[in-house]
């Protein structure tokens, strides 16, 4: 079976009546707990926002409201008036000629808080008598831009937008205290105010919000601190998030000069909301925003801004133009964690990998498609980052884990398998010949040899127990070197009984110290046991007259050291080389090939030496692993 096809099946043997197992439910949770967490302290609020601007611009095109009129003065009016700032008079005679069209509101996205001469008494004058011509201020830089002394306040509205940490505008304020806690509405608010009022419609308070602002049916709630993808945002004053009109063409659009010129169709004035701003880019009267689509990427110039706001509530209105709001906070919590559940179990259904994938990639558009779709249609913003991100790592990274995790819960159980087959061809053969002798054995005739065959035969059977156990993967192997450690004293306890070097010890010094475990398997540490075992029965076995024995397991700070020394005379003469070809000695090689090391046997006429050195493993920069 496939390694994915055991994944998705090892729950039905392991989980009773079909749950999932812990072992792997378990990561999904704490993954959807720290996306969750992630979201509350804002870590996502970038991208979040960012995802917003993309939908936004990925709307189709709408058709062009002609409501709205921008009156650009461009850099080539600038040129041809031969001077900046704009005279008030060619303001008065900009307004003049439009009032001759009957606007239903003008808006003057330029600020007069001081005469601009010449003309200056001529542009006080004609604002007296178009009580539809609002003036802006600034009430939140500092220090705050005043309206034009002689217009009264509800013919002046700001133009503060408020902006994001990154600087991109995403929301629009209606209204605020200002400086001295008066409480202004800004520019797009007085002039949709204007222009309903034709319509027979009011500024009042709403309905179903008490808090909120009421134009007939519609009413403008202010956003949270915590809305959509905003977390402890500033959202004093009343805001609204900003659904600026899409497609390349939003509003129309003519010169200054055109206007003076009389080339401008009557109809496109007639009834209409003007706005009257500079669009030169030596005047950097810019906003960033993204989601509005400009000529220059990314940089809007403040009149258009002022239209698409005011086109915004207007259309809100009129035409049931939805207006963008997040879901609440509860609802949007509960989207996130039903998907990342559904890309914790979704493994458990699909049936090969290649399906899987499809399923994992249909679903993440899928969940691209309903996010574009509710912002496009019903202007709902739902959280969409940290819902991908969740069903992502759940679907795409875990699955990675659970499958190593059942590898090696699958290797373990092969390798205890082994060990069982090992152990019962060891019982059905030489044990069951061993106990079949000794049942038959005469007592006079087997004196001395009976007890030592019934030592073999409770060491054969005692191989079961002596073999290596496969520990399971959640538990913690205990240290290295009480593991040595306790190899030593069971050695030396079996050792002492039958192996003559191992009866005649008179004194032992033992060290046995903390060893460096980075990059050992649990192979590596049996075989480091394996290897003390080996050198402490050599002992036993060809060590002569040992009376001192010492032992030393600890780390210097470039190598760890298994060293055992004798003080007996082995059976090999000084002048000639060990052969070194037995099983033990070719496993101790092994090992210390392995693990980068060297295994070193010495014959002196002071005793025997054997050692195993094999150097620290360190943790790199990067990820990396390499050697001291």
């Amino acid at each position: 079976m496939k390694p994915f096809d055991e994944l998705r099946h090892s729950w039905q043997r392991r989980s009773p009546a079909g749950k999932l197992p812990w072992r792997q439910v378990v990561p999904g949770v704490v993954v959807l707990g720290l996306v969750v967490g992630a979201r509350l302290l804002g870590l996502f609020q970038g991208l979040e926002l960012k995802m917003l601007d993309q939908l936004l611009r990925w709307r189709p095109a709408e058709a062009t409201d002609e409501r709205v009129l921008i009156v650009s003065i461009d850099e080539a009016d600038i040129q041809r008036l031969g001077t900046y700032p704009v005279p008030d008079g060619v303001l008065a005679e900009l307004l003049q000629t439009l009032a001759v069209h009957r606007p239903r509101a003008v808006g003057i996205d330029i600020y007069r808080d001081m005469a601009v001469e010449p003309g200056h008494a001529a542009l006080v004058e004609t604002l007296a008598t178009l009580p539809y011509a609002i003036a802006i201020e600034n009430i939140l830089s500092n220090p705050p831009v005043a309206g034009p002394a002689y217009l009264p306040p509800e013919q002046v509205g700001f133009v503060d937008f408020p902006q994001d940490d990154d600087g991109f505008v995403r929301r629009v304020l209606l209204g605020s205290p200002n400086a001295v806690g008066e409480f202004r509405f800004s520019l797009a608010l007085r002039l949709a105010e204007t222009y309903l009022q034709a319509e027979g419609l009011t500024l009042e308070n709403g309905l179903r919000d008490p808090w909120a602002m009421r134009f007939g049916a519609t009413e403008f709630s202010q956003i949270s601190p915590h809305a959509g993808g905003y977390v402890r945002t500033d959202a004093g004053g009343h805001q609204v998030l900003l659904n600026g009109r899409s497609g390349p063409q939003p509003f129309r659009r003519v010169s200054l000069q055109q206007v003076l010129d009389g080339s401008v169709d009557p109809t496109w004035i007639e009834d209409a909301i003007v706005l009257v701003g500079i669009t030169s880019s030596s005047a950097k009267d810019f906003l960033n925003s993204v989601a509005v689509a400009v000529d220059s990427p990314g940089l809007v110039y403040g009149v258009v801004m002022q239209a698409h706001a005011t086109s915004q509530l207007v259309s809100a209105v009129l035409d049931d133009r939805p207006l963008l709001r997040p879901w609440p906070d509860g609802l949007e919590y509960l989207w996130i964690v039903l998907w990342g559940g559904v890309g914790t179990v979704l493994i458990w259904g699909v049936r090969s990998p290649s399906w899987y994938l499809l399923t994992m990639g249909l679903i993440g558009l899928g969940l691209v498609g309903v996010s574009f779709g509710l912002l496009w249609l019903g202007g709902w913003w739902i959280p969409l980052v940290p819902t991908l991100v969740v069903f992502s790592v759940n679907g795409l990274v875990l699955p990675g884990f659970y499958l190593y995790d059942q590898t090696l819960r699958s290797s373990i159980a092969e390798r205890q398998q082994i060990i069982d087959q090992t152990y019962s061809a060891i019982h059905n053969g030489p044990l069951q010949t061993l106990a079949l002798l000794l049942r038959e054995a005469e007592p006079a005739s087997w004196a001395e040899a009976r007890p030592r065959l019934e030592r073999l035969n409770q060491e054969l059977r005692d191989i079961r127990e002596s073999l290596p156990a496969a520990a399971p993967p959640e538990s913690e192997a205990i240290p290295l070197h009480e593991q040595l450690w306790n190899t030593y004293t069971a050695t030396l306890a079996r050792g002492e009984q039958d192996f003559p070097g191992l009866r005649s010890l008179k004194l032992k010094v033992v060290t046995f110290e903390p060893l460096s475990t980075l990059g050992l398997s649990a192979d590596d540490r049996q075989g480091l046991c394996q290897f003390l075992e080996e050198a402490l029965l050599n002992v036993g076995k060809h060590g002569v007259n040992v009376t001192r024995l010492t032992v030393v397991c600890q780390a210097t700070d470039t190598e760890n050291l298994i060293q055992v020394i004798d003080n007996g005379q082995g059976p090999y003469s000084l002048n000639t080389s060990p052969a070194g070809t037995g099983w033990g000695t070719r496993q101790a090689k092994q090992l210390a090939q392995r693990l980068n090391g060297q295994f070193k046997r010495e014959f002196s006429s002071a005793g025997t030496c054997c050692e195993l050195r094999w150097p620290l493993v360190v943790q790199r920069r990067l990820g990396f692993r390499g050697l001291t």
